[in-house]
């Protein structure tokens, strides 16, 4: 009977191991494709700039971040067509605040929603989830 018990221990502390090895890879991927996509939604849309490698870096760690706590405090998917309307404007407004936080990520309120447009269309393209 201990013999089992141990062996259940054990599977159980590999498992918690995997799942977070998992969610950092998850999150690590997340902030790739973010960054990916919102820098060449930057390229294409008008009001939107972006000054150099590590304002798109930081920019694409703040996005990740307020999708995040959007998705678990709202309960709202900000991918811009994974909600439809909503998942649109929050994906607008969360490129909006960003402004507010990463030095060098400038965008206007025209420029957000055309992004937020951009980066649905190239979140249907690329695989990942940009946010």
């Amino acid at each position: 009977m201990d013999n089992n018990d141990n062996n259940k221990d054990r599977n159980r502390d590999t498992r918690t191991k995997d799942d977070n090895t998992s969610a950092l890879g998850e999150i690590l991927l997340r902030i790739l494709v973010t960054a990916i996509v919102v820098g060449i939604a930057a390229l294409l849309t008008p009001g939107f700039r972006i000054n150099g490698l590590w304002s798109l870096i930081l920019a694409s760690v703040v996005i990740a971040l307020l999708d995040y706590l959007v998705q678990k405090v709202a309960g709202v998917d900000a991918s811009p067509f994974g909600r439809g309307l909503t998942g649109f404007i929050v994906s607008a407004i969360i490129l909006y605040v960003t402004k507010f936080i990463v030095p060098g990520f400038n965008i206007s309120v025209w420029g957000a929603i055309i992004g937020a447009l951009v980066i649905g269309i190239l979140d249907a393209i690329i695989p990942g989830r940009a946010m």
